[in-house]
């Protein structure tokens, strides 16, 4: 097995940290769900090292809000804000119809987590819909965008979740089984891994690698369907995190790994692998600790092909049986 990677940051490290001294002037950058928490610190560390960045929001509103921080705060007007609705595929076509030029950095950042059953109206469990099927239908349109860059990078952020289960190919809408939330958010997470794994093989030798991460335990809006009980009483018990990622962390240390992946040099054509608090996780039968270590199932390559095609049968209208 290849040595994995590592660098010189860690759990406590921040996005401001990981990009000081990477000049991104000329390059363009697209995070999803950046209008609070990771998602908009990343994309203040983009803009604050050069990129033209545009925030893609369900929350019009809040999106440029949060483009108007960060313009003030790094001093950077390039900041655009456009509608994404991931479980809407008519806005994301809407979005890459729309797009004009090369496309360097792609950070699928949005998520939901732990929702109520719900579905698309395609008939699609709605974490799954989400926070894998939205984001490949986006990079499936930003393809050429994204080709056309140099050195183009795709950041899939996923979680230790993605623990809790494989991608169930035979039932990924929860069709014979109850639903349960926590393993639908699970397999959608799982989805992520799986996604930087085949997008990297398939698109390699167009200059385009994926990788994914977790990006540490952060209190944000993602935390919005746990109960207020449980949420409080965790919050007043974890620990701020310390250097191996055991603890909490601000949104801006949660940010360092999609940032690290985003910009780094050293990981210049890397892709398919999966990070945490700025190195490389390794490979684990379960996630012993709840946050660290990848599971072989979400890096297999024959699971990441058949969920790419499964993906693409999906957005053509054909639902597995």
């Amino acid at each position: 097995m290849a040595t994995r990677i590592t660098t010189p940051f860690d759990a406590t490290s921040t996005a401001q940290d990981v990009v000081a001294g990477i000049d991104l002037t000329g390059r363009t950058a697209l995070v999803t769900g950046a209008a609070s928490g990771i998602g908009l610190e990343t994309a203040r560390a983009l803009a604050g090292a050069g990129a033209s960045v545009t925030l893609a929001v369900r929350d019009l509103e809040a999106g440029h809000t949060a483009g108007r921080d960060i313009a003030a705060t790094t001093g950077n007007d390039t900041v655009e804000v456009v509608h994404l609705d991931l479980a809407d595929l008519r806005t994301v076509s809407t979005l890459t119809d729309g797009w004009v030029g090369p496309l360097h950095v792609l950070v699928n950042n949005a998520g939901i987590m732990a929702s109520p059953e719900a579905y698309t109206p395609q008939g699609w469990e709605l974490q799954f819909a989400t926070n894998h099927l939205g984001h490949f239908a986006l990079a499936l349109g930003l393809r050429d965008a994204l080709a056309a860059a140099d050195d183009a990078r795709i950041v899939s952020v996923s979680s230790s979740g993605h623990g809790s289960s494989p991608v169930l190919f035979d039932d990924l809408f929860f069709d014979r089984r109850p639903y349960d939330a926590g393993t639908a958010y699970g397999q959608s997470k799982t989805a992520n891994v799986l996604f930087a794994v085949e997008a990297t093989r398939r698109w390699a030798d167009l200059g385009i690698t994926a990788n994914a991460l977790m990006p540490g335990g952060v209190w944000t809006k993602l935390q919005q369907h746990w109960d207020p009980a449980t949420l409080a009483a965790t919050k007043a018990q974890v620990p701020a995190t310390d250097a191996a990622g055991m603890g909490v962390k601000t949104p801006q240390q949660g940010a360092a790994t999609s940032v690290l992946l985003a910009t780094w040099p050293g990981l210049q054509g890397v892709g398919g692998r999966y990070f945490e608090d700025c190195r490389e996780a390794a490979v684990v039968e379960q996630v012993p600790d709840g946050l660290h270590g990848v599971c072989a199932y979400a890096l297999d390559p024959v699971a990441a092909e058949r969920l790419w095609d499964v993906s693409l049968a999906l957005l053509e209208g054909v639902r597995p049986g």
